[in-house]
Formats: C-alpha cells, sequence, structure tokens
C-alpha cells in the first residue's frame, strides 16, 4: 500500500527525531512519532543505552490517545528485554492500530517485531527504500556490527605527498594543518573506540581524547594492541578517558573483544604496522587519508609491507570523497570488493 502525504511526513519527522540521539552509542538512534487522525499524540526518539526507547518515549506522552493510533517508526520495533522492555508488545498493550516501520532490525535477539505486531493484528508496513537509506546513514556503524557480527573499521592516516608520516628522525607533528588536526578531533568524536599499537602509544604518547569544541559527549574508548607495557606516566593512562590493553596482534581478536563490549565503529589512528595488520586481514572498511602539500624524502610510510609482489596484487579502493582543509586534502576512500 503506498503510503499517504501524511506517513511521509510524519516519516521525515521520526527521523529528525532520530537525528536528536547520541552520536556514538550500543543502540541505534530511532524517533517515533504517534499519530491519531491527522493529530501528532505523542513523539519521542532514543537517548542512549539504558534510556527509554523512542516508542517508550512517544507512549509516556500519549497516554490513552494511543488507542487507535498509528506509530511511525525509523526501525522495526524490538522484542529484546534488556535494559528496558520490548517496545513491540509495549505498542500492542497500548492498543497502537497501525504501525509503519522505516528499516528491518538486523540483530537476531532483537528483530523479528513486524511478525509479533502482526500476530496481534495490527497493520504493519514497512516505508520505502528512500526512507531506509536515511535510517541506515544516521546508524551506518550500528547496522554494520549487527550485520557482520564486529565493528565497522575506519583507518585514519596523515601524510606528506610522498607518502611519509614521519621524518627520518621520528618526528611528526604536524604534516597536517589546524583545520584537518580539527576534523580528526571530530572523527574520534563519531568512533567507539580509537585504536593504536603499543609502538605509537611509546613513540608519540598521544591522548587519543576528541578535543571538539562542538562535542560534548564522552571521549571514545582508547585501545592499545600489543604485548608491551605502557609506562605509568603515559598519556594513555592519565584517566582522562577509559583505556583498555590488549596484548594480541590479531586484528580478529581484537575487533571480537571490542563487539563483546558493545563497540560498533572503530578508528585505526596506529603506526604502519598496525594499519597493515589490519588491511591484510581485510578488516578496513573505510579509508580516510589526510594528504599535506609537503615532501620529506625520508621517513616511515603510512603502511608496512603488505606482501604485494606485482601489480597483479594491487589493494584498490574507490574514492567516495574528497575535501579540503585549509592547504590539506581529505580523502575518503572504501575497499573496491575483497580486500
Amino acid at each position: 500500500m503506498a503510503l499517504s502525504p501524511l506517513d511521509e511526513q510524519m516519516l521525515d519527522r521520526a527521523l529528525a527525531l532520530a537525528a536528536l540521539g547520541s552520536l556514538v552509542d550500543p543502540n541505534p538512534r530511532v524517533g517515533c512519532v504517534l499519530v491519531r487522525g491527522e493529530v501528532v499524540v505523542g513523539e519521542g526518539f532514543h537517548a542512549g543505552a539504558g534510556t527509554a526507547h523512542a516508542e517508550a518515549a512517544a507512549l509516556a506522552q500519549s497516554g490513552e490517545s494511543t488507542r487507535g493510533a498509528t506509530a511511525f517508526i525509523t526501525l522495526e520495533p524490538c522484542t529484546h528485554v534488556g535494559r528496558t522492555p520490548p517496545c513491540a508488545q509495549a505498542l500492542i498493550d497500548a492498543g497502537v492500530e497501525r504501525v509503519v516501520f522505516v528499516a528491518a532490525d538486523p540483530s537476531e535477539r532483537a528483530g523479528g517485531g513486524a511478525a509479533l505486531l502482526r500476530e496481534a493484528g495490527i497493520a504493519v508496513e514497512k516505508a520505502s527504500p528512500r526512507f531506509e537509506q536515511s535510517s541506515r546513514a544516521l546508524n551506518e556503524a550500528w547496522f554494520f556490527a549487527a550485520e557482520h557480527g564486529r565493528p565497522h573499521v575506519t583507518w585514519k592516516y596523515a601524510t606528506t605527498l610522498d607518502g611519509r608520516i614521519a621524518a627520518a628522525d621520528g618526528s611528526s607533528r604536524w604534516i597536517t594543518g589546524d583545520a584537518s588536526r580539527a576534523d580528526v578531533h571530530a572523527l574520534r568524536a563519531r568512533s567507539g573506540a580509537v585504536v593504536v599499537g603499543t609502538g605509537t602509544a611509546l613513540t608519540d604518547d598521544p591522548a587519543l581524547t576528541a578535543r571538539c569544541s562542538a562535542y560534548t559527549g564522552p571521549d571514545p574508548l582508547r585501545v592499545v594492541v600489543g604485548h608491551r607495557d605502557l609506562p605509568a606516566d603515559s598519556r594513555l593512562l592519565d584517566g582522562s578517558a577509559e583505556t583498555v590493553h590488549l596484548r594480541t596482534h590479531d586484528p580478529l581478536d581484537v575487533l571480537a573483544r571490542l563487539h563483546e563490549c558493545e563497540i560498533r565503529s572503530v578508528l585505526i589512528e596506529g603506526g604502519p604496522t598496525l594499519a597493515a595488520a589490519f588491511v591484510r586481514a581485510g578488516l578496513v572498511d573505510r579509508i580516510v587519508a589526510y594528504v599535506a602539500p609537503a615532501l620529506l624524502g625520508a621517513g616511515p610510510a603510512a603502511l608496512a609491507d603488505l606482501g604485494v609482489q606485482s601489480m597483479s596484487q594491487i589493494r584498490r579502493f574507490n574514492l567516495r570523497q574528497v575535501d579540503r582543509f585549509g592547504s590539506d586534502v581529505r580523502l575518503v576512500l572504501e575497499p573496491e570488493g575483497e580486500i
């Protein structure tokens, strides 16, 4: 059945509400609008893990006006009993007559809400792909983690025109300008965890916090990969943000353990060895490269050996976006087929 103009208007409103949710969270960003007749009787969004789901927030507003109403929701109502009760059952108990949802829930433990609603006699409709694309864009990392069983991985690096990430003496501050560095902090703010190897932690002593004036949420989890100990005075141990030390060199193990911690998005900021390990394992889902108009001629490259011996083994990527930050250029790339 085709959606009416009012239906589409309410779905757009639900998506706008979803965008108010937490930028980084174990749970998806979801919005809900309850309409009875042509009157909005309740609306809500999910503010983050442990808070009311969007449907529950909208139901709390609508009260008895919910009976006979239509619920417009950006994600299929959940069936999972966790920190909060299942939303599908809450809609049934509230007497909702019709549900229009945007995207199906791909997770095993929470999906199936549409079937439960239909079994209860509620009319259920799925919105057109246009709306689903918007919901997925709001929850890219969450959908990826639900469908792949691991966090979405972005590898970020800054380099000179000749591909150097530091000078021959190891100094690397600063290859790129202020605008690029500010964008990196915004990228960290959108990530659940920032990962470096012990080599980078010991050489650069980074803070890995999201020093972004437009962001007031918590810093990402700081993750150190490798067996070597960090000194007691390391900035990563200063208590300004949570840090975990994973004593492994296996990228799959790293992602499995972070997935268990409900991390949905990972930013790799380590050096060439760590980056190469993730690329070789086929575990880089996006590359964000900042290129400065400068030359060094010597010094470490952005990536360690991948075992590529000929052009037939070259690793190619699709260029998705090009932006200028001051004098620097930012490239956003994604894998071309299998990497």
